[in-house]
């Protein structure tokens, strides 16, 4: 009979152990459920630029990076890297178009090889000043050909300044007829090479690293720039007049690779992005305004002359033929860009 007992005692701990162990077994099971979803995995973005990084357009680089990071709560963080360590802007160009680079900044020049209507916006003479040029960045214009990049496998983030192109010389020019026969180097590029021989010079393309030397030996007799480039190239010192016909005003572009950027990002952040870039903008205005004031500050007090160009109708007037061999599309970009207000 005790033995019975005994049995019946076991079975009944057994018993109390299972259920114990089974429902042990099913918290377990449920603690799962009580966890948190994990944080989005952070997206770093990198993004060429072939200024230093005291630079106008650099340090305009560096507030859209943190305009995006502060509107995206640190998800997207861009990286800007500086003087050139990605490579210059054409092989920069096409890396951006192939994927392993994610954003640039660069002169629209090397961009329209690979979106020719953007030439449009890089004629001589094409704006009455920068309140025009701005005008129809901002406007219409602006926006249908920041859009026009993606054919090309681009997406357009926005504008940035970057002056006027004058002409420097070793002689003084104060009228189209004085650049006859004078060798001016230009930037290897068709359209500049072609604006120089319509006014008469020689235009010499040649690298910007060579211009000096050239100009300090007689090689050329002038050259074209900014107000920066012409004082922190140390033109000035051996090119002593600076004729403000402000042929060129060609702005710079934000552009970034449709290939990674779909990849790595949500249509919504590319929006963000956009925004971020447009934001930046007068950010960078304001840095380039300054620039050139302290750059157009030393070479007045270095002793040089200054030409100004009051009414530019004579060099406008020599544009003719150049304006008329552009493919019609550009032609009627140019007659809208002429109306803006």
């Amino acid at each position: 009979m005790r033995r019975q007992n005994i049995t019946l005692s076991n079975i009944i701990v057994v018993l109390i152990l299972a259920v114990v162990l089974l429902l042990g077994g099913c918290a377990k099971k449920e603690k799962p459920q009580e966890t948190t979803a994990e944080a989005p995995q952070q997206v770093v973005l990198r993004l060429a630029e072939t200024h230093p990084p005291d630079y106008p357009t650099t340090k305009g680089d560096y507030k859209f990076a943190e305009l995006v990071k502060e509107r995206t709560n640190g998800r997207i963080v861009i990286e800007v890297y500086p003087s050139s360590q990605l490579g210059e802007e054409k092989a920069v160009i096409e890396q951006v178009q192939f994927g392993s680079i994610d954003l640039t900044r660069v002169s629209i020049a090397p961009v329209g090889a690979f979106v020719p209507i953007l030439n449009a916006l890089q004629l001589p003479y094409l704006y009455r000043d920068s309140d025009h040029m701005w005008k129809v960045l901002k406007g219409d214009i602006g926006k249908e050909l920041l859009k026009s990049v993606e054919d090309a496998g681009f997406i357009g983030f926005g504008w940035f300044e970057a002056g006027a192109r004058s002409f420097y010389t070793k002689k003084p020019v104060r009228t189209p007829d004085d650049l006859k026969g004078m060798k001016i180097r230009v930037m290897e590029n068709d359209l500049m090479v072609a604006m120089v021989n319509a006014l008469g010079g020689v235009a010499t393309p040649m690298p910007y690293g060579e211009v000096y030397s050239a100009l300090q030996t007689g090689v050329i007799d002038g050259a074209e720039n900014n107000w920066p480039s012409y004082y922190t190239s140390g033109h000035y010192e051996v090119a002593k007049y600076y004729t403000l016909d402000e042929h060129l005003r060609v702005p710079e572009i934000i552009i970034g690779s449709k290939i990674s950027l779909s990849q790595k990002l949500t249509p919504e952040e590319i929006e963000i992005l956009k925004q971020a870039a447009w934001h930046a903008i007068e950010y960078q205005r304001e840095q380039w305004a300054a620039y050139e004031k302290v750059a157009e500050e030393k070479v007045r007090a270095a002793g040089n002359t200054i030409i100004p160009v009051e009414d530019k109708s004579a060099w406008q007037a020599r544009m003719k033929d150049l304006y008329a061999k552009q493919s019609p599309e550009i032609q009627e970009i140019v007659r809208r860009i002429q109306e803006v207000q």
